[in-house]
């Protein structure tokens, strides 16, 4: 997994604006932006869904173990950005950060749209909406959860009136609960900085946005080459010597 926040990420699918040597291949049906727009709403409500089904049914810091020990649904929560990276701990950072998240995922729509009508690659512009779908499913979290929500702390939250909940607008916590601590141990005692310390991995516990951004985003990285490009668009078949000498 990058170390990425979606702010950042929402932006690196708008590249070049042209490839100097396009494949060979061309798309015919280049990926439509009602097509694009469907893929974010689905990702947003699959997302949304587990996020306040965790949030209603876990106390903070609550698990269960869905595959042995290597995969958990842990609940948690963060006040910064993808896999629990933070800006700043200050209210004001927080603020900062959800507001720079929201301009963000305003201009990703655009700059969806925008692929769409140049008619790049179908692998750009689903890269752009698996971006566009994480950094907005984060958002609603940082927007709305503080507002709706109780706290989670020593017991399981639950729906309140409209501006009841534990933190006032754009100051939600953002809900994880992906946990995967496949490989633990120790780092040997000759490493600087860190023998002796244990370790686990995969540390992080992510939700379903993040790891839309992340998949959008290494995808991009992997394949750039063949999904930074416009469609081809074919020209006319050029007229036959017949045709030039005005005969039928």
């Amino acid at each position: 997994m990058l170390p990425h926040s979606e702010c950042i990420a929402l932006t690196s699918f708008h590249l070049s604006r042209e490839s100097p040597h396009p494949p060979s291949t061309v798309q015919k049906f280049p990926l439509k932006y009602r097509n694009a727009i469907l893929i974010v709403i689905a990702i947003l409500i699959v997302d949304q869904v587990l996020k306040i089904y965790i949030k209603t049914h876990f106390a903070l810091g609550e698990h269960v173990d869905v595959v042995g020990d290597w995969f958990k649904l842990l609940f948690v929560e963060n006040k910064g950005m993808a896999f629990g990276m933070k800006l700043s701990d200050s209210n004001w950072g927080k603020l900062f950060l959800t507001l720079f998240r929201l301009a963000a995922v305003v201009a990703g729509f655009f700059i969806l749209r925008h692929l769409v009508r140049q008619r790049y690659s179908r692998g750009l512009i689903l890269c752009g909406a698996l971006i566009l779908a994480g950094a907005a499913g984060n958002l609603i979290d940082s927007i709305f959860y503080g507002m709706i929500f109780t706290e989670s702390i020593f017991s399981v939250a639950h729906f309140v009136p409209w501006g009841q909940g534990y933190a006032p607008l754009f100051h939600g916590q953002v809900v994880d609960m992906f946990y995967f601590p496949i490989v633990q141990g120790t780092w040997p005692s000759w490493l600087p900085f860190v023998g002796g310390d244990s370790f686990r991995f995969f540390e992080p516990v992510f939700n379903v946005a993040d790891a839309s951004i992340t998949t959008g985003v290494l995808a991009l990285l992997i394949f750039q080459k063949r999904f930074v490009h416009k469609r081809l668009v074919q020209s006319p078949a050029a007229p036959g010597p017949e045709a030039a000498a005005g005969k039928p």
